[in-house]
């Protein structure tokens, strides 16, 4: 067993599990192993100004490459600026190594400057959390993490690494990876049963989750939707696509108030749920969001989402890749000559009403396509046609992001990716960490100036890192969505037209100025016109490119 100091082992500990990006912002507390990266050559060390964009960052490159990522965390304080953009990627199932870095052991019993029990900081958003005592756990810890966070449902983990661990030599065997087969095939009985009462059905509809992305499932989802003849949306909170936004049967997000998806429910006799949770919604109701009694069939990698909120005909643990073709294949084994015939029939009529409501869309867009302030439904249309077929779109619009899936050609795993915790701040720095996964795909980061300001420093790692990408601000100098709910209360607020704290606005946002200063390229668009040619401008260069585009600020229903 070769001798070697923890700072070293924990780089070839790493290495060896795959891992090929850390993001960090180092601290005292870790400098040990940031003086082992001046000697490490394979695995690439990316600087964010701030703990919050390195977790984002971490995230996105986690969700765009489907592998292994780590993040180094400074103390308690950092891991403290991280633990929003945690939360983010806990909901999203990103795998991703956290790691923070905390004083030595011999002194931490005094509770020196920037202690703190890290681990019980972390546990409530990570899948496993732990602080590595002893050099010689150090490669049992590192290979557990990471099996841990691969493991279906996979998820962020934590270790923290006190400084003796980093500077202490030992005789270490660094043993070597383990991975959980995740491609689990759901029970054959389930799989019959479902099939029986899948294929009954007249008025079916499917609700997608993350998990069909995750698995690169599009495929397998279109065969059952096909073979069913039902619409799909998306859950409420989706962080990638999981349909093809092309295809007719598509539909887009379902609502996140019980109202709707309760009115979308009746319209239908059955929801297959396909890796989604039933359901998250932003605010509660007066009504449930399912109808008493009302037939679900749900597969999911996840056990826990499973059941979860309401009683389900048939519960399947499994991934969607291996799991999908052996239910399409019993519900066509199960359907009648009737069935099949009225299945075809319905593929055909709610393939019409697809494209029938796609050109709604397009039309509500052209409407206010001429308007000036530009409204964001034209802003999303127009996006949408001039993005080539391969662009990656990272979308943080909140309010302004009215039927943006709808308009995108999104038709592959990685060619979207959303905000799925909903703590905002995500999308700036997240669409690095895609961009630096997927360097050969054009990325636009659609970012409302709200959320923007919780991460501009991100944008410094764009400049830094030389990435040719394009960030877009939908500047409406607001928290758009805070005074459409706050409306919705018919409170105070309403009454006297008085939004408190709502207003960016005195003095604005210069981001220009701000990503200037940051490195970037950055332009104002005033028209759609303007924009479309700073949209080719951008994807064409070299370097990070902002588009600040200010949107009409209006919000209130008419």
């Amino acid at each position: 067993m070769p001798t070697m100091p923890g700072k070293t082992a924990l780089l070839e500990l790493l290495k060896q599990e795959g891992v090929r990006v850390m993001f960090g912002n180092p601290g005292t507390t870790e400098l040990p192993l940031m003086d082992a990266f001046a000697a490490e050559q394979d695995l690439r060390y990316v600087l964010a100004l701030q703990e919050a964009p390195a977790m984002s960052m971490a995230d996105g490159y986690a969700q765009a490459s489907g592998n292994i990522v780590a993040v180094n965390l400074h103390a308690a304080p950092g891991l403290g600026n991280a633990m929003g953009m945690l939360y983010d990627a806990q909901k999203a199932g990103s795998p991703i190594l956290v790691t923070a870095g905390q004083h030595e052991q011999r002194f931490n019993f005094t509770e020196p400057l920037l202690w703190a029990d890290l681990p019980a900081l972390a546990r409530p958003l990570v899948k496993w959390s732990e602080e590595v005592r002893r050099l010689a756990d150090l490669p049992r810890a590192i290979h557990r993490a990471v099996k841990t966070a691969l493991a279906p449902p996979m998820g962020p983990v934590f270790l923290s690494l006190p400084g003796d661990i980093l500077t202490d030599s030992a005789d270490l065997d660094l043993g070597r990876p383990s991975r959980v087969a995740g491609a689990i095939r759901g029970d054959a009985t389930a799989i019959a049963d479902a099939a029986a009462i899948i294929a009954r059905a007249e008025r079916p509809l499917i609700i997608a989750g993350d998990a069909v992305a995750q698995g690169n499932a599009l495929a397998e989802l279109v065969a059952l939707a096909e073979a069913l003849g039902a619409p799909v949306y998306d859950e409420g909170m989706a962080s990638r696509a999981m349909f093809p936004s092309s295809h007719p049967l598509y539909r887009g997000p379902i609502a996140r108030l019980p109202a709707p998806i309760r009115d979308l429910l009746s319209q239908h006799d059955l929801l297959v749920s396909i890796g989604a949770d039933l359901f998250t919604l932003s605010l509660p109701g007066d009504v449930e969001s399912m109808p008493e009694g009302f037939p679900v069939v749900h597969l999911d990698t996840n056990p826990w989402e499973l059941g979860k909120n309401y009683p389900e005909k048939v519960s399947i643990l499994g991934e969607p890749t291996v799991t999908l073709p052996e239910l399409t294949d019993a519900v066509r084994r199960a359907c009648s000559a009737s069935e099949q015939a009225a299945a075809a029939q319905r593929l055909a009529r709610v393939k019409a009403a697809g494209l029938d409501s796609l050109a709604r869309f397009h039309a509500m867009a052209d409407a206010v396509a001429s308007r000036n302030p530009i409204h964001p439904m034209a802003l999303m249309q127009t996006i949408g046609k001039l993005l080539p077929a391969e662009a990656v779109v990272i979308d943080e619009t909140v309010s302004s992001g009215v039927g943006v899936r709808r308009f995108l050609k999104s038709d592959d795993a990685q060619s979207f990716f959303g905000l799925r915790g909903g703590g905002i701040g995500w999308g700036l720095p997240a669409a690095i960490g895609v961009k630096l996964a997927l360097p050969h795909r054009p990325v636009v980061a659609l970012i409302g100036d709200g959320s923007a300001m919780y991460s501009i420093q991100g944008l410094w790692t764009a400049a830094h890192e030389k990435l040719a990408m394009v960030f877009v601000i939908i500047n409406n100098y607001s928290y758009r969505i805070l005074k459409q709910r706050t409306n919705a209360m018919r409170g105070h607020a309403a009454q006297t037209d008085n939004y408190v704290a709502m207003d960016l606005d005195r003095p604005r946002v210069d981001f220009l100025s701000v990503a200037r200063g940051l490195g970037l390229t950055a332009h104002k668009a005033h028209t759609l016109a303007d924009f479309g040619d700073l949209l080719r401008q951008g994807l064409a260069a070299e370097a990070p490119t902002l588009i600040d585009v200010e949107v009409d600020r209006a919000w209130k229903p008419v």
